[in-house]
């Protein structure tokens, strides 16, 4: 019986052609906005997540607060110095107390320049050992560089597979960095962090010097003894930091942050992001399914006599309404479906176009089955509620004055 039901109804979007695949537009911009921005949205959550997901719990970053979003030393209102650095060292628990220092610097190779990324490696071998554990960072190309070394850096994967300078570097090649020559001593492997494939790493006193300061910092990770007091060791931090600073709580010009912090407050953001998007596409649907419940209305104006016919033969109101409603259900599932492809193509190509943007895998799409069930029944019974009151008004016909239509 429902089988019968389906195929009738079925027949009949066909027979009305392109008024039905205009009526699906809405249905089809609707899920596929859903789709692309949602799968885009957890691509980017998962991009965003592995960028903090080199630090480990035990491990905590602070700097002080800047004017922009822009990287460490772009915007800092001041530097953390050597008296910042001896407060964190006084608290009890910590183990490791390691300075960072980032600087944008005009980088010139084969006859072109640049402005890149420069990031410090510590004075001390087992601070340059964290660094590199911390962030995962291993060799794919020539060697890493020790503590002492000196006029030697290391280079982010991206500066051998892209095409900036015209010429491909490889260890051994010599770039001058604000005017001064340092020898590559070896190219990074690629990370989950588009950061460390773009970055330079320079040995601190190399940097002290190129771009001449002393004793201030960008920001400093922290290693503390044990996982599950590091709450209580940033809390203190911000303490000792409030006191030395004479600043008042909610006036702190400085962050302490725990990766598990950091991810729950990107995480926070995406999903706003993600309610947003999912109210704009239910706009749409809205839309789309005024589009239908019109088309239902005109449909039942022009089958008046086919239905007092189908009620002349037997058919009750309950079958009348449940064709009714099955055909509204199909124009929606089909939106639905157009909308899902539409919504998944969109997502790749603009992860694909995102990627080589920035020539790493920035956002990696993984389709969603919930995601791909939820879109297409949201859009089947969006088909039905549209239809629900033109299938009543159906159902409820007189068959004698039907037949006289």
């Amino acid at each position: 019986m429902f089988s019968d039901y389906f195929s009738l109804a079925f027949t009949k979007l066909l027979k009305r052609g392109a008024r039905s695949w205009l009526t699906l537009i809405g249905i089809v911009i609707g899920i596929s906005a859903l789709v692309a921005l949602i799968s885009l949205g957890q691509g980017l959550q998962e991009a965003i997540t592995g960028q903090f997901s080199s630090l480990s719990i035990d491990r905590l970053i602070i700097q002080n607060s800047g004017s922009s979003f822009g990287p460490p030393g772009a915007s800092s209102i001041k530097k953390l110095t050597n008296h910042d650095i001896d407060l964190i060292k006084e608290i009890k628990g910590i183990n490791l107390v390691v300075p960072r220092i980032i600087r944008a610097a005009k980088v010139e190779y084969n006859k072109k320049a640049n402005f890149e990324f420069i990031g410090s490696l510590p004075k001390k071998q087992e601070e340059v050992d964290f660094i590199y554990k911390t962030f995962k960072l291993e060799i794919e190309e020539g060697k890493l560089v020790s503590a002492g070394e000196r006029k030697k850096i290391l280079l982010g994967s991206n500066f051998k597979s892209d095409n900036n300078y015209g010429k491909e570097i490889r260890a051994g090649s010599l770039l001058k960095i604000q005017g001064k020559d340092f020898e590559v001593a070896g190219i990074l492997k690629k990370t989950g962090s588009f950061q460390f494939n773009r970055v330079i790493l320079m040995p601190e006193r190399d940097m002290e010097d190129i771009f001449s300061f002393k004793e201030e910092f960008d920001f400093v990770v922290v290693l503390v003894k044990e996982k599950n007091k590091i709450e209580s060791i940033a809390d203190e931090i911000k303490r000792k930091f409030r006191k030395d600073r004479k600043q008042e709580l909610g006036e702190e010009d400085f962050s302490v942050e725990t990766p598990i912090q950091a991810i729950g407050v990107v995480n926070t953001i995406l999903n706003i992001i993600n309610l947003i998007v999912s109210g704009i596409a239910a706009i749409s649907i809205l839309v789309g399914g005024i589009g239908i419940a019109n088309t239902m209305f005109t449909s039942v104006l022009e089958r008046t006599r086919e239905i007092g016919t189908m009620k002349a033969v037997g058919a009750k109101n309950s079958d009348i309404l449940l064709i009714f409603l099955i055909e509204s259900g199909l124009l929606g599932l089909t939106g639905g479906i157009f909308g899902i492809a539409l919504g998944l193509a969109l997502a790749f190509l603009s992860s694909f176009l995102i990627n080589i943007y920035f020539s790493t895998e920035i956002i990696k799409i993984n389709i969603s089955l919930l995601l791909l069930i939820f879109a297409a029944s949201f859009a089947f019974f969006s088909g039905i509620i549209a239809g629900l009151i033109p299938a009543i008004q159906a159902s409820k016909l007189n068959p004698v004055e039907a037949l006289r239509a």
